[in-house]
């Protein structure tokens, strides 16, 4: 079986124990790749044990968010009108002398 090569982002099937998991951080440096299962664990591959499992390419799942208790109701609604309510605020208009995390060389 050919190995296939660690992605970032990528979901993986193992074909032995059939758990779906996604790579969450391959370093080459240091050969170990950090897998984050569908459940939530997190576990880490040194490259020969990785080189030794079953795997296929597999497709997201529909609910991998549901073991970070993410929903649909948890990013901002795009078509929600704004009313930040300093917009006619005058104090707003006023810009500062200086620019915070900016030094003058």
């Amino acid at each position: 079986m050919k190995m296939l090569s660690p992605e970032v982002g990528g979901w993986y099937k193992d074909l032995e124990t059939h758990e779906l998991f996604e790579v969450v951080a391959w370093d080459p440096s240091t050969l170990s790749i950090e897998a984050q299962f569908l459940g939530g664990e997190v576990t880490e591959y040194d490259l020969d044990a990785w080189r030794q499992l079953k795997l296929n390419y597999a497709e997201p799942p529909e609910d991998w968010r549901s073991p970070f208790e993410l929903d649909d109701e948890d990013g901002a609604d795009p078509d929600a009108p704004l009313h930040p309510e300093d917009w006619n605020n005058p104090l707003s208009m006023i810009e500062p002398d200086t620019m915070y995390g900016v030094e003058d060389l």
